[in-house]
Parts: structure tokens; sequence; C-alpha cells
């Protein structure tokens, strides 16, 4: 069977017209002569287009017999693959009276699919079709278009209130209205600088979990976590509450994980209402280190959800402005988790509050 084989690789690496042309043309017992295998053995060149793991489909030149390979079958399910099916009989057809067909279809599901079809004649034989499922692939480059365009705007906007507030200092000669322009040019380029710094931040999340591990201790990281927000926290009369269990520990890159508690914490002071509390709260079993951030505030609503922790995402545009945030801090907590093995689950209710939940395996001792 080495021939098959060959022939085989060539048709997942671009080559399938080639590759189906060859096998469907041929006499079976030639085939079989090929590859020094007994005539009953050629059938196992159909069971190989079965088992490709690129989707499939041949026709006959009646258009009688139609074969579907299997992962032309489980590439989609329901209405979707109703839909697929009858977008690739109709590609078929066209293959048949010499039209080549190449373009992308896509379907709204759930769950959506997006793939590139292309179809052509085989030589004498019918035709084949040939998926190539790019979803993830378009839902990357649109996630990039967005972030191109996010930031654009997010450092676009304070850079040109500061033109606008340079421009109307020109001149100036009153005291106070020269203090207002100027602490108001401060605001700015500090609103510039901090999505810098979260930019930076994210980007080196992103490229996995430093070397800088160590044994921490929960406790004292919530309890210095909580002291950096404390001033924020007392303007607005909120309590910041710390309930670690002595035992829970962790094994990672403390600033990291520091950074991602104060993203939490820092969004929980902001969305909470006046007088509300924000609890830190830690524990431990012979599987995980559970650590929760949860809040007394206005809590996000369920269409948002699933959308948080994407980059530059925001609830409420308007509040996030209002408060500071660059809508990166909750992608960087993320990131972080994800780089020390753990997950992040979050519950909220509207008008009550939202719960963050940040689960960290248990390292084994060594």
């Amino acid at each position: 069977m080495n021939t098959l084989i060959v022939v085989l690789v060539a048709g997942l690496a671009g080559g399938v017209g080639f590759f189906l042309n060859g096998m469907f043309t041929r006499p079976k017992e030639q085939v079989a002569a090929q590859v020094d295998e007994p005539p009953q053995a050629a059938n196992s060149e159909v069971d190989v287009v079965d088992t490709l793991p690129i989707p499939l489909a041949i026709v006959d030149l009646d258009m009688r017999k139609t074969t579907k390979n299997r992962a032309l079958v489980g590439l989609a399910s329901g209405s979707t693959a109703l839909l697929l099916d009858d977008a690739v009989d109709g590609a078929l057809q066209k293959a048949l009276n010499g039209v080549e067909v190449s373009e992308t279809l896509t379907f709204g599901g759930p769950p959506p699919l997006i793939c590139e079809l292309h179809a052509a004649k085989l030589n004498g034989s019918g035709a084949y079709a040939v998926l190539i499922d790019v979803t993830e692939k378009s839902r990357a480059d649109s996630m990039r278009t967005d972030f191109i365009a996010n930031i654009s705007h997010e450092l676009k906007t304070p850079v040109g209130a500061v033109a606008v507030l340079a421009e109307a200092l020109m001149g100036e000669t009153d005291p106070a209205t020269i203090e207002r322009l100027t602490g108001r040019m401060l605001t700015e380029s500090e609103r510039a600088a901090k999505t810098i710094d979260d930019l930076l931040e994210l980007s080196q999340t992103e490229q996995s979990i430093s070397e800088n591990t160590e044994d921490i201790n929960v406790e004292e990281l919530l309890l210095a976590v909580k002291a950096r927000y404390d001033e924020a926290s007392r303007q607005r009369r909120i309590k910041i509450v710390v309930e670690a269990s002595p035992s829970a520990h962790v094994t990672g890159d403390r600033q990291q994980i520091a950074s991602a508690l104060g993203n939490l914490v820092d969004n929980a002071v902001k969305y909470s209402l006046d007088e509300g509390v924000v609890t830190l709260r830690s524990v431990a079993d012979a599987e995980d280190t559970t650590i929760e951030v949860c809040d007394s505030g206005v809590g996000i609503p369920s269409s948002d959800l699933d959308r948080i922790f994407e980059r530059f995402y925001r609830v409420d545009k308007a509040r996030s402005r209002g408060t500071g945030g660059t809508g990166l801090g909750l992608a960087i907590v993320r990131h972080v988790v994800t780089n020390h093995g753990g997950t992040v689950q979050v519950t909220s209710t509207e008008g009550e509050g939202s719960c963050f939940r940040l689960l960290f395996p248990m390292k084994a001792e060594a």
C-alpha cells in the first residue's frame, strides 16, 4: 500500500483533484496490482476517501451516485447540514458541467459555520467537492480587526482631547482656567498611559506564564491587594472584606496573579454601590484553590457574560469611560488564569452584584 499512501499525502497537501482523478479513473485491478495487493483490496481506496480528514464529496458522471465522507457528514448538523448539502450538490452539478466552483459559505447556525467550498470535474469519471472549515480563522480575523479599531479609538480619543485642551491654553492668562485645563490634560494623558500599560501587560500575559514561579500564600496576597484599594474604597464608603483560608496556596507568578486580582478588585470597587461590600475569599481542597472576588454592585446583564473577557469589551461604555476603564482588565484576568492551568467562572445578577471565581489546580508536592 506504499503507493497509495504517497498519493494520499499528495491529496492532503492540496492535490485532492489529482488524487481523485487517479483513483477513480484507473481500473480497480490495475490499482491493486500497483500496490501489490489482491484485487479485492482495491475497494480500500474508497475507504481511504471516507477516512480523509478533509470534508469531501464525489459524484459520478450522471449524478446518480454521490459519496460524502465522514468528515463532510460531521461538519454540520440540523438545518445547517441541510443547507450545506444543497450547496455541495449544487457545486457538484456545476463542476459536472465544466464550471469550477470556489466560494465561501456562511451559515448562522447555531453553531455558526464558515467554510470554503471548491469543486471541479474529474477526468471522465465525475466531479468532486472539497470544503475547508475557516470558522475559527474568520473569527480570529474579525477579532484582530476589532482590536485594531478599538485600540486606535482608545488612543486617539485622549490624544485628541489633549490637543484641544492645549489649543485652549494658548494665550490663556486666567489662573483658574489654566489650572482647570491642565488638570483635564493630565487626566487624558493618564488615560492614554493606562491603555498602553494594560496593552503591554496583556501582551506579556498572552505569551504564557513566566519562569518566576513560587509558592504563594493566598491570604497574604489578598491582604496586599486589599491594601492597594483601601483608599479608593474608603472614599466611596465601600467595605473590602478578606475571608481567606490559611491553607490556600497557589504555585505561579506572583506578579501576574496579583495583577489579575487587582483588576477584579478595581472593577468591584468602581461598580459597587456606595456603602457596598466587596468580598475577597479563598478556599482550598484536594484538587483546586479557589479565589473569589464578589461585589454588591450593579451586576452584569446575562447577554453580556459570554463577551466580558474580550479585549476592549465594555458592558456600559459610558459608565466605563466615567470610571476610567480601558476594557482590558478582564482579558488580562482570563489570560493569567489560563497561563496557570486554571479557569475563570462568573455569576452575576443585575442590581445585586457579581462574583468572579478563579480556580487554580493544586500542584503536586515534589
